[in-house]
């Protein structure tokens, strides 16, 4: 039986945060919680959300599954987005817009050492 493809929504959740001057740099972690319960009430269209933490905010949400959100702690602060696809009109979008887009036979490379 096919599965029926899932669209995911994915939060850079520092960037989301930092763009309301609300006081959230005196508690990044309760800034990342209240963001995460936003989340898992937000009506959207999305089957999956991931929301990507970072620095101090990775206190106030722990790694794994919520509902539909889905918590992961990026290893290092700082902006890094890497696209993996064998898409070339996806890797050329994405690449425009900053991000580094890399081949399925990459990432399949690094998996192997």
């Amino acid at each position: 039986m096919a599965r029926a493809p899932r669209s995911v929504l994915v939060v850079d959740a520092a960037n989301v945060v930092g763009s309301v001057p609300d006081g959230w740099w005196k508690d990044r972690a309760g800034a990342a919680r209240r963001l995460h319960e936003r989340l898992l009430v937000a009506d959207t269209s999305y089957d999956v959300i991931v929301l990507v933490l970072e620095g101090g905010a990775k206190g106030g949400v722990r790694v794994g599954r919520d509902q539909h959100v889905r918590t992961v702690h990026a290893p290092r602060d700082g902006d890094t987005v890497v696209l993996i696809s064998a898409d070339q009109m996806l890797r050329a979008r994405c690449e425009g817009l900053g991000a580094r887009a890399m081949s399925p036979s990459w990432l399949l490379d690094q998996m192997r050492g």
